[in-house]
């Protein structure tokens, strides 16, 4: 940096600090900048920038990291991050190096400033995600996976999985919405999904627990024969942005309990791999006489990594080798085995995490109960499968290959290693959870290079594009189970914490914690910001994010009007600053009224929201969005609707009332006081 360039610099950077006295970022940003020139810049209360790093007992590496992650404003992250939101259904977005929440995606669950499952369109969308009749309005959101091309993030669409029921959603990294959500009724969870394969044709979703394909019924008694899981590939439509479940298939597998999954890529292309952790086959019963899942799981000192050559199965469905269950198509088991589609190798132990090294030629497995982190050779793998040389089958004919002929070594990484992301110069980093460390280690040589704390009880861990062919290295985030002291205490129920390491140097550099405090996030992904190309306006006016098409109800300027049909109420409305038209709607009790609404702005970030009182009717609409809502007029009364996003100096004056006439024989004044009633 020059003297005038860092001169210049350090005048911007106290221009921030006035705006924002008192932030630690901006003042270390400061101080760190003034080091370089020898200023003695100063806070905004006069103090020298010595004495602020005093007050605040700021280290040289507090200082050091501040200056690492802090963003001017107006200045964009480097990365983003995608991590699932676990219990909310929602997806967190990240910027990194900042880790600035830049926005939760609305999934499998409503969300109300995003206008998701209040009224519009998206309720239906939402509805496609039940499952066995059930409505379900909360998913346990676990493994994002962004599609990719050449086994290289693209930044086109996002997947996530629902652990709890089973389900997939699709997100369209174009406007940062959902599209669709499906489930197949053949599981009833998953821990598998989702991933994809390197050129996005397939996402998988593999079954946790085992139960009876196709939701139907059988006692645990007869686990070894009734329950299975099961790997899905739902087959994706990279033109239109959609599974096809009449393309996807699944194959079936025995009750192991299977885990996460990784998708091979260049040397391993066309395999996924599986963990998974109940060989015993228990199924608890801890008041019957047997041991609970705990222990029940964890008896045997091996249990099986999944080898699946997809594309062979691919072949396999085209020749109709399958069956339908609960209408989805399914090779069966003992076709799996007799094709050659399914090869075990044993893992030690309780293995959980499962990842591809950038190159495809290794598989690395952490067990949660073992010190190694075991990478398997996919070389040696593909040679034992075509000489056939198996150790023996499981009890469903499934060969099992030798484990110490299929690695290529392990590595004494510390108790309980889990996951394992990649940089761009030959490292590997595996979380450590019961050590709750984060360990950096040689791909080449298997050897440990070093440790970093975590705070505390590190889960995943993601790195900069770390899942791709080539990753970027610079950045890894600790994904830790506990934050115990890091916060201010917020009563016992407490934030999840990510943890953003510099990854560049030598040695790695604790720079920055983010409280999660919406769910229990369980992995992310970190791809390059300028791949990624978002909307910023829907063009042409009235388009439906959903069909991403012209609307037919969309509305022009000038064209407004309320239509009575057979079916109801047709109301054709436009939102603009600062008023809705027509801002009247006059309906009669029990009419069915249909809104179609336009926001026919073409300004980024001139949203307006649409909100009825006491309808629970709310909706977001961006720029040149339309949406249509339908609903019975119910009760009658006066009912003012508004507009819900500050949109200008008139917001509050964005408003009108929807008026519900009586029936015939009701009464235009008589106030309903059941409510008031009701709290007496």
């Amino acid at each position: 940096m020059t003297q005038s360039t860092a001169t210049a610099a350090l005048g911007a950077a106290s221009t921030t600090v006035v705006r924002r006295a008192g932030r630690l970022l901006a003042g270390a940003a400061i101080l760190a900048l003034a080091a370089l020139v020898g200023h003695p810049a100063r806070g905004a209360s006069g103090e020298s920038l010595q004495e602020l790093m005093k007050a605040r007992d700021l280290s040289e590496a507090d200082v050091t990291a501040a200056l690492k992650t802090y963003m001017p404003t107006g200045r964009h992250d480097d990365y983003y991050i995608f991590a699932s939101g676990g219990h909310s259904g929602q997806v967190v977005v990240i910027g990194v190096p900042s880790m600035r929440i830049l926005k939760y995606i609305a999934v499998f669950t409503p969300e109300p400033w995003q206008g998701y499952g209040f009224g519009d369109e998206t309720d239906a969308l939402i509805e496609t995600g039940d499952r066995h009749g059930h409505p379900l309005r909360w998913a346990d959101t676990h493994h994002p996976a962004l599609s990719e091309l050449k086994g290289d993030y693209d930044g086109r669409y996002l997947f996530i999985g629902d652990k709890a029921n089973a389900r997939v959603a699709v997100v369209d990294l174009a406007d940062f919405a959902t599209k669709q959500i499906v489930s197949s009724n053949l599981i009833e969870s998953d821990h598998g999904g989702t991933f994809v394969t390197p050129n996005t044709e397939y996402v998988i979703e593999a079954s946790q627990y085992p139960a009876p394909l196709g939701g139907k019924y059988a006692p645990l008694e007869q686990f070894n024969d009734e329950y299975r899981g099961a790997m899905i590939f739902w087959k994706f439509d990279r033109d239109k942005g959609r599974i096809v479940p009449e393309q996807s298939f699944a194959i079936e597998l025995p009750p192991y309990a299977q885990d996460l999954v990784d998708a091979g890529k260049l040397a391993s292309d066309g395999f996924a791999f599986c963990n998974s952790i109940n060989t015993e086959r228990a199924y608890g019963g801890d008041l019957e006489g047997r041991p609970p899942m705990e222990s029940g799981y964890s008896q045997n000192d091996m249990d099986y990594l999944h080898v699946i050559d997809w594309k062979k199965a691919e072949q396999v469905v085209k020749a109709g080798k399958t069956e339908k269950i609960a209408g989805f198509t399914v090779i069966r088991l003992p076709v799996a085995v007799e094709e050659g589609l399914l090869h075990f190798v044993p893992e030690p132990k309780s293995p959980h995490g499962v990842d591809v090294s950038p190159d495809g030629k290794d598989i690395v497995v952490g067990g949660k109960l073992d010190t190694h982190a075991t990478v398997y050779s996919i070389e040696k793998i593909k040679q034992l499968i075509a000489d056939k040389k198996f150790e023996g089958t499981d009890p469903y004919g499934v060969p099992i290959l030798p484990f110490k002929e299929s690695i290529r070594g392990q590595v004494e990484i510390g108790l309980g290693p889990l996951h394992t992301v990649f940089d761009d110069k030959g490292n590997a980093y595996t979380s450590v959870f019961i050590e709750s460390v984060a360990a950096k280690w040689s791909l080449k040589d298997l050897k440990l290079i070093e440790k970093i704390p975590a705070h505390y009880n590190i889960g995943h861990i993601t790195a900069a594009e770390g899942d791709t062919v080539s990753p970027d290295g610079k950045y890894v985030v600790m994904m830790d189970k506990w934050a115990l002291d890091r916060f201010a205490p917020v009563g016992p129920l407490l934030p999840q914490n990510f943890q953003l390491l510099d990854v560049s140097g030598e040695h790695m550099q604790l720079l920055a914690d983010l409280p999660i405090p919406l769910g229990e996030p369980h992995y992310a992904q970190m791809i390059k910001a300028d791949k990624l190309k978002p909307l910023e306006v829907y063009k042409p006016v009235g388009t439906n994010p959903l069909t991403e098409t012209k609307d037919p109800h969309a509305v022009e300027g000038g064209k407004e009007r309320i239509d009575r049909k057979p079916d109801g109420v047709h109301v054709y409305m436009t939102a603009i600053r600062s008023h809705f038209t027509p801002d009247i709607i006059r309906v009669k009790e029990g009419e069915t009224v249909h809104l179609h609404i336009t926001n026919l702005e073409q300004a980024y970030d001139a949203t307006h929201g649409f909100a009825i009182d006491s309808h629970n009717i709310q909706l977001s609409l961006e720029p040149g969005e339309h949406a249509n809502v339908t609903f019975v007029a119910d009760k009658p009364g006066v009912f003012p609707m508004y507009c819900t996003e500050f949109c200008s100096a008139l917001h509050l004056e964005m408003a009108g009332y929807l008026l519900v006439e009586p029936k015939a024989g009701g009464t235009t004044a008589k106030a309903d006081t059941t409510a008031a009633k009701g709290k007496k």
